[in-house]
C-alpha cells in the first residue's frame, strides 16, 4: 500500500502545522487502513477495533510531532503493532499472576521469561489464522463456539485451526537441553 492512496503530502503537512480540517481528514482517511492493518496483528476482532482507535488517537494528538510526512504510514503502523502487542500482555498478566508460585528465584525468574520469549517468537511465525485461533483460545481463555463466531468459522474449522497451531508451535519448541539454556 502507498501513502498516496490514503494520505497526500499536502495533507500530512498541513495536519503537521496543525490545521484541524486536514487532522480530521487525516484521521478519517487513516481509519480503515490502520484498522485492517489492526485485524492482521490483535487476537480478536474487538482488540483490533480498539488498537486501530487508539491508533488515531495517538495520531490526533500527537501528528505535531512527525518528522517527516512521508513516514506517516509507518508511524502509524508501528503504533498499531505496539498498541496490539500491549493489549496481549494484558490478558496473559493476570494468568501469570495467578499462576506463579508464592517463592520464585531469580533462576526460576530467567528461566520463564526465556521460555515465554521461545514461545512468543514461536506463535509469531504462525500464519495469522492459526495465530488468531490460538492466542483467542489458549492465551485469552475464549470458548471454542465463541472463537469460531468471533472468526467466522464452523466449530469443526476452528478446531482443526487450533491443532495445527498447537502442533506447529510444539515442532519449534524442541525439548529444552542444556546447551540451549542461556
Amino acid at each position: 500500500m502507498s501513502e498516496s492512496t490514503w494520505a497526500s503530502e499536502q495533507l500530512v503537512a498541513a495536519a503537521v502545522e496543525g490545521d484541524a480540517g486536514s487532522i480530521a481528514a487525516l484521521v478519517s482517511g487513516s481509519y480503515p487502513h490502520v484498522r485492517r492493518f489492526a485485524r492482521t496483528l490483535c487476537a480478536s476482532p474487538e482488540d483490533a477495533e480498539d488498537a486501530a482507535q487508539e491508533a488515531l488517537i495517538v495520531l490526533y494528538r500527537k501528528i505535531g510531532t512527525l518528522r517527516a510526512t512521508g513516514a506517516l504510514a509507518a508511524w502509524m503502523f508501528r503504533i498499531v503493532r505496539h498498541e496490539c502487542l500491549r493489549r496481549a500482555k494484558l490478558l496473559r498478566a493476570p494468568l501469570q499472576v495467578a499462576q506463579a508460585p508464592a517463592t520464585r528465584s531469580a533462576e526460576d525468574d530467567a528461566l520463564g521469561r526465556w521460555e515465554a520469549e521461545r514461545i512468543a517468537a514461536a506463535i509469531a511465525t504462525l500464519p495469522t489464522d492459526q495465530r488468531q485461533v490460538l492466542i483467542m483460545r489458549d492465551i485469552q481463555g475464549l470458548g471454542g463456539r465463541v472463537v469460531a463466531d468471533a472468526l467466522g468459522l464452523s466449530l469443526a474449522a476452528m478446531k482443526s485451526r487450533l491443532h495445527r497451531a498447537r502442533a506447529a508451535v510444539r515442532g519449534c519448541l524442541p525439548e529444552i537441553s542444556e546447551r540451549d539454556m542461556p
